[in-house]
């Protein structure tokens, strides 16, 4: 992938929201959409975190505060926060539902999944990303744009102690299926980013080990590619966008 080209190839398509965007994949990702050339309005529950990351996604390209960087910290699951970020955002080309919550933890049997953690993966995992999107929707149709919904191996596969953060992220993914069948106009993309370092899959293996698992920022170019490529709506897994 050549660094000059993928900033032409996204020209038309300059403003992105990513939620979660504080750290992890949502940082890693803001950095990467900047260096493309993008204008962002990144959000996280942490404003502290949240500004400290707005200072370094500015400042990520060699040393330039060069990207317009807006930060708007609240949670996705408040529809006031919802309602500031479409005002601060406007008409945007890019929306990415990154903010997410494991659940319970550690990582009960559906057993002894308590309900109202389950409810509240439900709000953050599913109900959220649906409410931003249909805020945004007549934007993205306009401006040929796309959404970018990040899931998880464990929507698919059947991972004892997975049940609540799986069953909402397979729901994302059916909501998914459906937004992509029904609006033609725009792109729509669910991506498996595999196991990464991040905090939130440390806290799904308390006091393991997990430093052989790849960094955030190792799938950006496979998420950078659907844009790049503007690849057709569908289901994705990092690895292969990255191998093919």
């Amino acid at each position: 992938m050549r660094p000059g080209a993928l900033v032409l190839s996204v020209e038309s398509m300059r403003k992105a929201l990513i939620t979660g965007a504080s750290r992890g994949l949502g940082r890693a990702l803001a950095v990467g959409l900047a260096e493309a050339g993008y204008s962002l309005v990144i959000d996280a529950r942490d404003a502290g975190a949240l500004s400290l990351a707005a200072a370094g996604i500015r400042a990520a390209h060699d040393g330039q505060a060069s990207a317009e960087v807006i930060a708007v910290p609240g949670d996705v699951t408040d529809p006031a926060h919802r309602a500031a970020l479409r005002a601060a955002a406007g008409e945007i080309d890019l929306l990415v539902n990154n903010a997410s919550t494991l659940g319970a933890a550690p990582l009960p049997a559906l057993a002894d999944y308590p309900l109202g953690e389950l409810r509240a993966a439900f709000e953050a995992n599913v109900l959220a990303p649906v409410a931003l999107t249909q805020l945004f929707l007549p934007a993205l149709r306009e401006r040929g744009g796309a959404v970018l919904n990040i899931t998880s191996d464990a929507a698919v596969e059947p991972y004892s102690g997975w049940g609540g953060y799986g069953a909402a992220k397979a729901a994302l993914e059916q909501a998914s299926n459906v937004l992509a069948a029904e609006e033609p106009a725009i792109r729509v993309w669910w991506v498996d980013p595999g196991d990464l370092r991040t905090q939130m899959h440390q806290a799904a293996f308390p006091g393991e080990d997990i430093s052989d698992r790849p960094l955030p920022e190792s799938v950006v170019p496979a998420l950078v590619r659907l844009l790049w490529e503007r690849l057709p709506s569908g289901r994705y897994r990092a690895a292969e966008l990255v191998a093919s």
